[in-house]
């Protein structure tokens, strides 16, 4: 899937905006593939695969794409 950085935090996780999706994934900094979490940006467009976690669907294999 692709999407877009909504939201990041000072804790190293964020949300990703989902294109054709109304409700935002969460991603965490252990996630992240070839991108350190400092690289990234608000508005930065995303490759990721979506997982089924203890909260809900979040985002694994996280990428820029």
């Amino acid at each position: 899937m692709t999407g877009t950085i909504k939201t990041l935090t000072d804790k190293g996780f964020g949300f990703i905006a989902r294109e054709g999706e109304a409700k935002d994934l969460f991603f965490h900094s252990n996630d992240l593939s070839g991108v350190t979490f400092n690289e990234l940006q608000v508005g930065d467009k995303l490759n990721f695969e979506v997982v089924d976690g203890q909260k809900g669907p979040s985002a694994k294999n996280v990428t820029r794409a």
